[in-house]
């Protein structure tokens, strides 16, 4: 009789036991534990149903993908300094259009207001007005009508250096996650914030910001409340410049040709961000014969004759003028060459011995930088802009920490064949240094073929023109397809359901 009760009470308790535990993480238990998740009385670990990535103002989502990076037209320069090659870019988001005049005047707006104190700063961030300025041609009046008349606001902002539009993607990143906060109800607007105390998302989360608060997150470890976190997912990141790989890749717009029976986004080139060698609407529409973007035809031809103007703008046009590529994105030739992210070398990828190592989202300018800290491992003190306070990582402590994926702090000039082929000598030999910065697209002033996405040049990062703008770009986290793939979908759940990518 015992030894029936016993074997009854091990068999019960197998089964109360697997009926305890046989709960999926979904259902509120760590499937590693057992352990209640967002339950105080378990100790407040939490885990979200998460939203997903959202999608900031004027941002489009571009699904990643592998393409052939490179020359597609004859080389009529001989520079060779495209050379083809197959990469991989990862999913990203990329501003519909360029950032306009009225963005930008937003920006300048704020730090005026913002940075009482500080007034240069708001200088620095003016445009070069005199850019129109030229010796043999009379721009003048654009000087004073550009970028302040209200008649250009919709127009791409011009005279406008590389290291200016770090400072507004710094800007932008800020003020559009304190819009997040402020539109969840977590904090209330505050229009009269000065100086170190103005929001800034580094300092926010590292507790060095002083929010004006109305209602903060249950905090389930203590009952009480707590600030965002970055782990709540409801931060965005940094907005920042496009790579080159990514510019290129998003104004080719492969998906555009894109058949399911074939492998077309690889084998498939174009010349330009749509179908065909011409730069007119080639379909039999209402819309034929249009021009699809905004350069220059020949010699003294900008845009065309009266009452038959080709292109209606002599200078820029509105960033939303001319049909939108198949990603949705307007203005990906012409118009205005765009600051891209990455140092100019002549020389690819292609020519190192390990390029192999460099085909996912390749990228030269890596400037690593941490955050200062203290010898107890806290914050230092945030500086009078409000911000956190950084370093460049140096290549001795690299070496110290015995690092392998990446052995030096400063990589802009990596590899670059400097020691086996050429001597950068900045006004000697080449106009090349370290501050040289990739411009794609073509603008208005420039001829077709510097309107394809696979040309290339280069300016000086602290130097500004009448014919460069930019938009931002936003990496995307989690799924590369959107938010419906949030919550995983693998190549083994695609078999098991039997679903379709979008």
């Amino acid at each position: 009789m015992n030894y029936k009760f016993f074997l009854l009470l091990i068999i019960g308790s197998t089964i109360t036991s697997c009926s305890l535990f046989n709960k999926k993480s979904g259902d509120g238990n760590s499937s590693t534990t057992g352990w209640k998740y967002n339950d105080t009385e378990w100790g407040g670990f939490e885990k979200l149903e998460y939203e997903g990535q959202a999608t900031a103002p004027n941002l489009v989502l571009i699904q990643g993908g592998t393409f052939a990076m490179g020359q597609t037209d004859e080389d009529v320069t001989f520079e060779w300094n495209n050379i083809s090659r197959r990469v991989t870019v990862s999913s990203f988001y990329m501003d519909e259009t360029e950032v306009s005049n009225i963005a930008w005047k937003e920006y300048v707006y704020y730090l005026n207001r913002v940075y009482e104190s500080f007034p240069e700063v708001a200088q620095d961030a003016m445009p070069d007005e005199k850019v129109w300025y030229d010796e043999l041609s009379y721009n003048d009046p654009m000087v004073e009508t550009y970028y302040r008349h209200p008649a250009y606001d919709e127009y791409p902002v011009v005279g406008i250096s590389w290291e200016q539009t770090q400072e507004y993607c710094k800007w932008r990143t800020n003020a559009v996650n304190e819009a997040i906060l402020v539109n969840r109800g977590i904090l209330n607007p505050t229009p009269d914030q000065k100086d170190d105390n103005s929001f800034d998302t580094e300092a926010y989360l590292a507790g060095q910001y002083e929010p004006n608060v109305r209602k903060n997150l249950p905090d389930l470890q203590t009952g009480g409340e707590r600030a965002v976190r970055y782990e709540d997912g409801i931060l965005l990141p940094t907005f920042r410049l496009p790579t080159e790989a990514e510019w290129e890749y998003a104004a080719l717009a492969l998906v555009g040709n894109h058949d399911n029976d074939k492998d077309a986004l690889i084998s498939q080139r174009r010349y330009y961000p749509w179908d065909g060698n011409s730069a007119r609407y080639q379909k039999r529409t209402s819309e034929q014969g249009r021009m699809l973007a905004n350069f220059k035809r020949g010699r003294g031809d900008y845009m065309g004759t009266a009452g038959n103007l080709n292109d209606n703008a002599s200078t820029t046009a509105p960033v939303t003028a001319f049909l939108p590529n198949d990603f949705g994105l307007y203005n990906m030739a012409g118009n205005v060459s765009e600051w891209v992210q990455d140092v100019y070398r002549p020389l690819t990828s292609t020519t190192l011995s390990d390029a192999e190592n460099h085909d996912l989202n390749p990228f030269r300018g890596n400037v690593y930088k941490e955050v200062m800290k203290d010898e107890y491992g806290e914050y230092l003190e945030k500086d009078s802009l409000g911000r956190l306070r950084y370093r460049n990582v140096t290549d001795e402590e690299l070496e110290e920490e015995g690092r392998q994926n990446y052995r030096t702090g400063d990589a802009r000039d990596y590899k670059d064949g400097d020691d086996e082929f050429v001597d950068y000598e900045y006004g000697q030999f080449t106009l090349i240094s370290d501050s040289s910065r990739v411009i794609k697209g073509g603008s208005w002033a420039d001829r077709l073929y510097w309107l394809a996405p696979s040309a290339r040049r280069f300016y000086d990062q602290n130097k500004s023109s009448r014919t460069i703008g930019f938009r931002t770009a936003m990496t995307r986290v989690g799924g590369p397809t959107g938010n419906e793939d949030t919550g995983g979908n693998t190549f083994k759940d695609k078999k098991r359901k039997k679903r379709k990518y979008k």
